[in-house]
């Protein structure tokens, strides 16, 4: 019984965390442009951080070039007026 309850704990941990993580994977990242490889743009932001995020509208980074001050949400990516 008490094997049962322990498993019961765990599996709702384990569903806990899992949605968790859904949340923080929305955010929003907000920088300069540094590197374009295929699907993917690293971005620098305005504390000298750099992130790789995944685009998902590829159709989008024909309007990016390096340097240019973008929006990263969702794997959609919008270009920041400077």
């Amino acid at each position: 019984m008490r094997t049962k309850k322990l498993i019961v704990l765990l599996m709702a941990m384990v569903f806990t965390l899992g949605v968790a993580g859904l949340g923080f994977s929305a955010q929003e990242v907000k920088g300069t442009v540094l590197k374009i490889a295929g699907d993917k743009l690293t971005i620098q932001d305005s504390k000298g951080k750099e992130q790789t995020v995944k685009v998902k509208d590829m159709e989008s980074l024909k309007e990016i070039k390096v340097g240019d001050m973008v929006s990263v949400k969702d794997g959609k990516v919008t270009k920041e007026s400077s």
